[in-house]
């Protein structure tokens, strides 16, 4: 299994009352960027429904220089999201922080100047 110390979280970048599926996120990345794979972990859905995109034994294709030692999630929407989404987001988390004692959240943001993603700050949903 990787060592994974980082759970970073993203937005789907869509409207806010659009929903949006694992499939065409996938596409997306696979048809529009090149890659093997849908480049998250895991997909929240606007109604707080988890699905999971690559496999966590895989490393993810979200985040440049820290893909090798993270789980990328991706919250449906760009940003307000549901009560939902963020119950299921801390739900995720506390599962993955069983298996993975050393991971710390963080927002896409904490790692690039160009982006804002997910538009909230992570650790204080989380934590």
């Amino acid at each position: 299994m990787r060592e994974i110390n980082k759970f970073i979280v993203h937005c789907s970048a869509t409207p806010n009352d659009r929903e949006v599926t694992v499939d065409e996120i996938r596409d997306w990345h696979v048809k529009g960027n090149g890659w093997s794979d849908i480049g998250y972990h895991y997909v929240i859905h606007r109604n707080g429904q988890m699905f999971s995109g690559r496999p966590v034994s895989i490393k993810g294709a979200h985040c440049i220089g820290h893909n090798k030692d993270s789980i990328g999630v991706c919250l449906v929407g760009d940003d307000v999201f549901t009560p939902m989404q963020f119950d299921s987001l801390k739900k995720l988390y506390g599962m993955l922080a069983n298996v993975f004692p050393n991971m710390q959240p963080y927002g896409h943001r904490d790692f690039t100047d160009e982006k804002t993603c997910p538009n909230f700050e992570v650790k204080e949903v989380i934590c």
